[in-house]
């Protein structure tokens, strides 16, 4: 089916809707696109902040180093050091090194021969040669000094950089409990004589370990007062290697918390910056919350990556700002395409649904519902005219066709009571004739089979007078085997001629109880039962009595149980049972346990001569029917219902004695 024939089977309800709902639809993608532009450009917006606030952060830091190197030159090329340095005997170099450290706002400055051997710091003349000491470029640079060699530099030293590390989760594992090393700007220049003679190196430097009142100056700096809106706040942290050694990040929120010292940044972002040297622009967890967060590596004189500057300001109040932005235009713009959608459906449905009514209308006609009318129509155009003359046309149709009914009805009830009847006495007549026939048949072969039965009896009986004792002894089992099947042709003539002449059997109507009845017919099996492994249970919930004569009955049951004791050769229960029947009778059934019945024998279970056993005569269940049907009752069988249950379940129905 090609798309122009499949909208030409639309109907006019979802052509209409179409029309109404199509620009809708089409502009929800253009408000996800939207939205996903918003957000994805405030990200930017924010990445870009964090970007523009760490370079102010790096280049405050590139300041005070080229402030640290300018100082430190001063110091070195000025006429007081060289004055020190000649009368270095009297004392005079410790303090004017002091001098220099306040006045540089240094945290360490010492005094280096040629070879690098520290001569002199502000704590004293060296005691001991130290050429291990850090040795930069001439310059200054950011450095990392072992805790031996922070104690030569200066007193205090040590334990001021000692740093003990945190658990921090994400971070990368490490056996390490504290960082003893030292971040350092440091800075060296040359000491000449006027002769250009090297006479030494002034070398000068700041502490970062636990340096808070200069990184709250840098975050001064990057983050004034009310600088950022919405309640966000903005942190600095320098970082040896991946250990924060001077932060203004809290351990727990609030301005007065314990700063995160010695908590250590994410595997991820060391892996960025440490381990590739990129600088890492992105929301991040930094201790206890996202930040937007930046972060660029530290170099050392040599160039190696030693420690992060990192800056970041609370993500928070700026997604929630994002998220209440996003939803408002979202909120907004389904208000007015839902308020859009209703005008358009309103109108939509003022059009088909009088043409969806009328369309109904005519399926209901159509099916035979002649009374049916598509009603008012709120509308007074070509669609409401429309309507009002199709019910007007459907009462014309209506009462004529009314009309055609009565005479129709009138008819057919006149045809149907005369095919009744006519069906009745052909259905009579055809039983008659069917049991006219049957009779006549089964009285002629009752009668021819029992002339010769009588002979063969007779002379049965005259051969036992006139063998000798001997050879009857030998013979007696052959001729008790004749007698039974003598008696057993007696029996099947016997109930052939019940079946032909049944009013020469049957006998007078008395009240019957079902139980006894039950249990008088189990005596008669007694000795069958008393060979088989069968367990007889008892189901009596009926106290009325059946309307039947007692013999005939007992024959009916008796012919059901002892079929129940051989469709249970090896064993089984045999339920009796008798309950009020629907239509005011008596039900008495016989269930068994045995394999229960076959779709085909449930076919044929009552039709005479029909039988699955090789020494059946297929007359029992047959003559059973017969004599309950004269008593106005039936037969029925089944087999058991239920979960795991098998056998078979004939149930005798009979009218109950109301006397």
């Amino acid at each position: 089916m090609t798309v122009t024939r499949w909208l030409q089977r639309l109907r006019v309800r979802h052509k209409l809707l179409a029309m109404a709902l199509l620009p809708l639809v089409l502009l929800l993608p253009l408000m996800i696109a939207l939205l996903w532009w918003a957000n994805a450009a405030f990200d930017r917006l924010l990445i870009s902040k964090v970007q523009a606030d760490l370079a102010v952060a790096q280049g405050y830091v590139e300041r005070v180093l080229d402030g640290l190197r300018v100082g430190t030159a001063a110091a070195a090329e000025s006429h007081a050091l060289h004055l020190a340095l000649a009368r270095a005997a009297e004392g005079g170099l410790v303090p004017l090194l002091i001098d220099v450290k306040a006045r540089a706002g240094m945290d360490f400055i010492g005094l280096r021969a040629p070879d690098g051997t520290l001569l002199a710091t502000d704590s004293g003349l060296a005691t001991q040669p130290d050429r291990d000491a850090a040795m930069p470029p001439q310059g200054a640079s950011i450095e990392v000094l072992g805790p031996d060699q922070l104690a030569r530099l200066g007193r205090g030293l040590r334990e001021r950089a000692a740093v003990p590390l945190l658990p921090t989760a994400g971070a990368a594992p490490t056996d390490r409990t504290r960082e003893d090393r030292a971040l350092v700007m440091l800075a060296r220049h040359p000491v000449r004589a006027p002769d250009g003679r090297l006479l030494g190196h002034l070398q000068g430097g700041v502490l970062l370990n636990h340096n808070l009142r200069f990184i709250d100056h840098v975050n001064a700096i990057v983050y004034p007062d009310d600088s950022l809106p919405f309640g966000s706040e903005g942190t600095v942290t320098i970082f040896l290697d991946d250990v924060r050694v001077s932060t203004n990040v809290r351990l727990f929120v609030g301005r007065d918390g314990t700063r995160a010292l010695g908590t250590r940044v994410s595997q991820a972002v060391r892996d960025a910056v440490l381990g590739r040297g990129q600088t890492w622009l992105d929301r991040a967890f930094v201790v206890n919350d996202w930040y937007v967060s930046g972060y660029r590596p530290l170099h050392d004189g040599a160039g190696a990556r030693v420690g992060m500057l990192y800056v970041g300001y609370l993500d928070r109040p700026f997604v929630a700002l994002k998220y209440a932005v996003l939803t408002t235009i979202g909120v907004a713009f389904l208000a007015v395409m839902a308020i859009a959608a209703l005008i358009s459906l309103r109108w939509a449905r003022g059009i088909f649904r009088p043409l969806e009514g009328m369309a109904q209308t005519m399926r209901q006609v159509k099916a035979g519902a002649l009374q049916a009318r598509v009603g008012a129509v709120e509308r007074a155009d070509e669609i409401g005219q429309l309507a009002g003359d199709l019910d007007g046309l459907l009462d014309t149709i209506d009462e004529n066709t009314r009309a055609l009914q009565r005479w129709n009805t009138e008819l057919d009830a006149k045809v149907a009571e005369r095919t009744r009847e006519l069906e009745g006495a052909k259905h009579q007549l055809v039983r008659s004739e069917k049991l006219a026939t049957i009779g006549q048949l089964t009285a002629s072969i009752a009668h021819e089979v029992n002339n010769p039965i009588a002979v063969i009896q007779s002379n049965l009986d005259l051969v036992r007078q006139l063998l000798a004792p001997e050879a009857a002894t030998a013979v007696r089992p052959e001729l008790r085997t004749i007698d039974e099947q003598i008696e057993r042709m007696r029996l099947i003539v016997t109930q052939l001629l019940q079946f032909a002449r049944p009013g020469e059997y049957a006998g007078y109507v008395e009240a019957v109880p079902p139980a006894v009845v039950l249990d008088e017919c189990l005596m008669l099996v007694s000795h069958q039962l008393d060979r088989t492994r069968i367990t007889v249970e008892r189901e009596f919930a009926s106290d009325r009595c059946a309307a039947v004569n007692r013999r005939e009955l007992q024959q009916v049951l008796v012919n059901l149980l002892v079929n129940a004791i051989q469709a249970m050769p090896d064993g089984g229960v045999l339920t009796l049972g008798s309950h009020d029947s629907e239509d005011g009778g008596v039900a008495i059934s016989v269930a068994d346990t045995g394999p229960g019945l076959s779709p085909e024998v449930l076919g044929s279970l009552f039709q005479p001569f029909e039988t699955h056993r090789k020494d059946g005569t297929g007359l029992g269940l047959w003559i059973s029917r017969g004599i309950v049907e004269r008593y106005g009752g039936d037969i029925r069988a089944r087999n058991r219902t239920g979960e795991g249950a098998t056998g078979a379940v004939f149930t005798v129905l009979l009218p109950a004695d109301l006397l």
